[in-house]
């Protein structure tokens, strides 16, 4: 295969679908009852990786992040078969962070020892709730009992980093109980805690379960307090805010989520993955902006399709778009660009720089959006701070009101210069 020189850096994103029950909240590509198709498809994606891995010519990664679906559900030899294909393939630094998402349930001594020696140094917790009734509503099959036995777990394996996900806005949860779950978070040993508030996804059990009357239609402006407390709490116990639903501390930042909100190139592999590769340091054929693309959803089609994937030539928009796996491709525009900076650097606390922006734009933020930057200033949604355009304290609560308008303004440009 034709490799590259000076490879720029990425982080890694591998999808693992496999569930062993599908919770009635997610529509994620996940999958329950395939077991069967584990080791095909473990192969397959050790494939996929030494692929990518050559065809780019074998650049250092940023981050790793193993995600789904359940990675914790694999069996450890699984698991440590695709960290030394990836190391095999990219240039794996030691001192980046490798996370994977793990399920309460599945985290004995004997899993977290084996993913601790298969190099995963970041645990990432889906607890939601610690609050047996509501871990029964969302499906979950742990308790609260196992995901603090999982917290101790992790640290007693060596995981260095450990954060939990907790979910608010669930349909009927009465605030204190919220409460008694952040502060619980708060509490424990973890240094990251993420909060995501509850959508009802078109298509979801629990979606259906609200429209037919059987549960409550969850409450927007309860959510609101419940997010609030959240920041209170969690500020109250070390915890500083870095991102709308994220918090850290001492600097624990997740740093591969940080390659996203900060605009940074990113490579996804695995069924219905999504990849953003940049142009320069040797794939100037992608343009300045760099292109999109994600591989498509079914895991069977996905193992037929990549097992004798061999990449050749140089890397392109066309190679990108005609290789197997992908579904979808899609050349990105300077406005498309930088309605994307707006949108995903706005989620960060500390904004978006305009200095960075005039820099790679060739203009600063007010120049290219003068509409959204007024409103969203007249609205008390953002506000300048030292160079920096953020969400204010209350924007918040209200950030798509914020995304949306850059969204669409950056459409609109996008559509007039297509058009021109």
């Amino acid at each position: 295969m034709a490799g590259v020189s000076t490879p720029t850096p990425l982080a890694l994103y591998v999808h693992i679908p496999f569930c062993e029950t599908k919770c009635p909240y997610c529509d994620f590509n996940t999958y329950a009852a395939i077991e069967p198709l584990m080791p095909a498809y473990v192969d397959a994606l050790t494939h996929e990786i030494a692929a990518w891995g050559a065809w780019l010519g074998r650049p250092a990664l940023t981050s790793v992040f193993f995600g789904g679906g359940t990675p914790s559900y694999l069996s450890p030899a699984h698991l440590a078969k695709l960290t030394e294909a990836i190391g095999a393939a990219f240039a794996w630094p030691s001192s980046i962070e490798v996370t994977a998402e793990a399920n309460p349930g599945d985290c004995t001594p004997e899993k977290l020892r084996a993913m601790r020696a298969a190099g995963f140094n970041r645990l990432s917790i889906g607890v939601q709730s610690f609050d047996d009734a509501e871990l029964r509503l969302l499906g979950r099959r742990h308790s609260a009992d196992d995901a603090r036995a999982a917290v101790r777990g992790a640290r007693a394996a060596g995981f260095e980093r450990v954060s939990i996900d907790l979910m608010l806005g669930l349909p009927g949860q009465p605030l204190d109980a919220w409460a008694r779950s952040i502060e619980e978070a708060a509490a424990l040993d973890v240094d990251h805690v993420s909060v995501y508030a509850l959508t009802l996804e078109g298509g979801t059990p629990m979606e259906a379960d609200v429209g037919r009357g059987a549960l409550p239609e969850p409450d927007a402006d309860l959510a609101a307090d419940m997010y609030l407390l959240a920041q209170e709490r969690l500020a109250a116990a070390g915890f500083a805010q870095y991102e709308i639903s994220n918090w850290a501390k001492g600097g624990m930042t997740s740093g591969h989520n940080l390659a996203y909100w900060e605009g940074r190139p990113y490579l996804g592999v695995g069924p219905g993955a999504h990849s953003h590769l940049l142009g320069g340091a040797g794939l100037d054929a992608l343009g300045p902006h760099g292109v999109r693309f994600a591989n498509l959803k079914p895991p069977r089609t996905y193992i037929e399709r990549v097992s004798s994937w061999q990449p050749s030539g140089a890397v392109s928009a066309a190679a990108l778009a005609a290789a197997p796996a992908v579904e979808t491709a899609e050349e990105i525009s300077a406005a498309t660009a930088e309605g994307e900076t707006m949108m995903m650097g706005l989620r960060l606390n500390e904004g978006v720089s305009d200095a960075a922006f005039r820099e790679r734009f060739g203009a600063g933020i007010a120049e290219r959006f003068p509409g959204p930057v007024a409103e969203c200033l007249e609205l008390r949604l953002l506000e300048w701070d030292g160079g920096r355009l953020r969400l204010t304290e209350g924007g918040r609560l209200l950030g798509n009101e914020a995304f949306v308008r850059f969204v669409a303004a950056a459409s609109e440009a996008s559509a007039s210069a297509a058009g021109a």
